[in-house]
């Protein structure tokens, strides 16, 4: 594939950042999405312009908060006016938590479920329309292998938050490949190095509840569980290896780009179980007659 166009959401760091790095190096016109540029944001958008510079490369930056309508219609319009076209759209935003389920707030879970998984639904509602006009994109969903693999306690509410978002990627993916529009997965495992996803993991709101556990019988679990998660991973495993997976499904032929791709260092069970389900839900589909949503339409 020659040169793209791609809107990433959530690239001010970790995955985001690493991703919109490595595309636009591979010769892509790059829009990082990042909230609060003139605030929070600022010292990610002089990064990014400092690697552009410096590689002579073309990545942007795009003020992008994926939580408000507005932001995200203006960036897919900024797009559209500056390129004339959005090839590919990488649903990278996220936010994890990490605490006794029954501590966290109902309103908790609402706000990871708006930026897990609502926050794809307005960009595809964005950006979905011009992709159709013209009969092709790709749409890249990075879902986590918590959904499907091993899970450990005290993470739930993000496990519940992902799993819904990767059911709305394998529903969008039948709905998408009549109109030209490819879909991946991107699964990755529990990377505890190299990115802020613990480190900035939201607390439950209700610490008395979540005192009860720690100071309970499961007094102790919280340290297990994260020291459990951080021996599996491999002394070698490498956060830029997400990057690299994603790099190579944008790169790959059309008509040929996976429909998942796991990086688990760790080896959770999420390819095993995922394996299964994926086959399950081709062979629904063709037993049902509706086999030609497997792959992209034949442009006319």
């Amino acid at each position: 594939m020659g040169r793209q166009v791609i809107l990433i959401t959530g690239a001010s760091s970790g995955f985001g950042a690493m991703t919109a790095r490595g595309l636009a190096t591979a010769g892509h016109c790059v829009y990082a999405g990042v909230r609060d540029i003139h605030g929070k944001g600022a010292a990610a958008v002089a990064d990014a312009a400092r690697f552009a510079k410096e590689w002579n490369v073309d990545l942007r930056t795009v003020e992008l908060d994926v939580l408000q309508q507005s932001q995200v219609d203006a960036a897919v319009a900024r797009i559209m006016a500056e390129q004339g076209q959005i090839d590919v759209v990488i649903h990278n935003a996220g936010h994890m938590c990490f605490g006794p389920a029954e501590a966290f707030a109902p309103e908790q879970l609402a706000a990871l479920y708006d930026v897990n998984v609502l926050s794809t639904q307005r960009l595809n509602r964005a950006a979905l329309p011009h992709m159709r006009e013209r009969g092709q994109g790709l749409v890249v969903w990075v879902s986590s292998s918590s959904t499907r693999g091993g899970t450990p306690p005290f993470l739930g509410p993000y496990f519940a938050a992902k799993a819904a978002m990767d059911a709305l990627a394998i529903s969008y993916a039948g709905e998408l490949t009549q109109w030209g529009i490819e879909t991946t997965i991107v699964v990755p495992g529990a990377f505890t190095k190299g990115t802020n996803h613990f480190r900035d993991a939201g607390a439950p709101a209700d610490q008395s509840v979540a005192q009860a556990y720690m100071d309970g019988p499961y007094k102790g679990v919280e340290e297990k569980a994260l020291a459990g998660l951080a021996s599996l991973e491999p002394a070698d495993a490498d956060p830029e290896s997400v990057a690299r997976a994603i790099e190579a499904v944008v790169d790959a032929p059309r008509g040929k780009r996976p429909f998942r791709v796991h990086v688990d260092p760790s080896q959770d069970g999420a390819e095993v179980v995922n394996g299964v389900a994926d086959r399950m839900r081709a062979e629904l589909l063709r037993r049902i007659g509706l086999e030609d949503l497997l792959h992209i339409a034949t442009p006319s």
